[in-house]
């Protein structure tokens, strides 16, 4: 199999991939050229930032999340990272994450902003405050990370959070939200979350690449990174949803990009306005929260391990 864009411009050369869903194979330098092209002209596209932006990168170790920092790098906007450590010490997941995260960090000469859960809950990683909670450790984790970007893009006057969801997440949790009718959720999935009072941009740059193209940019540019997927995140619904999508896209190539891009371009619109909550700071931390007590999710959270750990 031939690059098709080598064999337009007159070239042959040997294609590393090919894209079922763009009917396009591409050799490794073309490959690099449209995957960061691509990424470009979503973020002009969606106007997520500009070259003026201080953008901050929260990165888990994963593929997407570095791949994006990296990509960004070389599209010339002035990004840092940011890491949290969540204590996952199951087949030494979160040492290893970190130990990536920071690789690429001294590769590209970029800060990394670390947070470790542990300095915040006394010693405690995810496992344990799932023992301890009985909350799911997904749900917890989605909490921590949701709070810590939010509050360090803030502290640190970064003017957005850029994270690694890639287009298998975005419709795996689009597929689940519709099947269950989640209009709150539904109402919420946009590749660009406006900053409001007291939270700060986030965006998605990654919405139109699969985690193959993230993988495989990976690969060619030589970026390490964590392979494992998080080991308490077995069962998780969102797993076989994208199983579910992988067999829908094999049979009929491009449904992931319509299902999502169809969504954002002919129903977000109508379901966005539906709910505008009022915010008020925590009366404990300050950060923004809809609760008519005015303790936000996180600090009932510290409250209820700090109680529990009492007993």
């Amino acid at each position: 199999m031939k690059c098709r864009r080598c064999r337009d411009m007159g070239k042959t050369k040997k294609a590393v991939i090919f894209l079922p869903h763009h009917n396009l194979s591409l050799c490794r330098d073309c490959f690099i050229l449209w995957y960061e092209k691509q990424i470009g002209r979503t973020i002009k596209k969606m106007r997520m930032f500009t070259r003026k932006d201080k953008i901050m990168v929260a990165v888990s170790g994963g593929k997407d999340s570095l791949a994006l920092w990296f990509a960004l790098e070389r599209l010339g906007y002035a990004t840092d990272g940011m890491y949290i450590n969540l204590g996952i010490e199951e087949r030494n997941y979160s040492r290893i994450s970190y130990e990536k995260a920071k690789k690429l960090s001294e590769r590209i000469k970029r800060p990394l902003h670390v947070v470790d859960i542990k300095d915040i809950f006394e010693g405690k990683g995810i496992s344990e405050l799932n023992k301890l909670t009985r909350q799911p450790p997904c749900s917890i984790c989605g909490l921590i990370k949701r709070y810590y970007t939010n509050k360090v893009a803030l502290d640190k006057g970064y003017d957005c959070v850029a994270t690694g969801h890639n287009l298998d997440d975005e419709v795996a949790t689009l597929l689940l939200n519709t099947l269950s009718w989640d209009v709150d959720s539904l109402s919420r999935q946009a590749p660009v979350l406006p900053e409001k009072q007291g939270f700060a941009r986030r965006v998605k740059p990654l919405v139109g690449m699969t985690e193959k193209e993230n993988l495989l940019y990976c690969l060619l540019m030589e970026i390490d990174y964590a392979k494992e997927e998080c080991p308490l995140s077995t069962g998780v619904s969102t797993i076989f949803y994208k199983q579910v999508f992988n067999k829908i896209e094999q049979k009929s190539p491009g449904t992931k990009l319509r299902f999502y891009f169809n969504f954002q371009k002919n129903i977000y619109p109508l379901l966005s306005p539906i709910k505008i909550p009022h915010l008020s700071p925590c009366s404990l931390c300050g950060q923004p929260t809809t609760t008519s007590d005015k303790i936000c999710a996180l600090c009932r959270f510290k409250e209820k391990v700090k109680n529990l750990t009492k007993n």
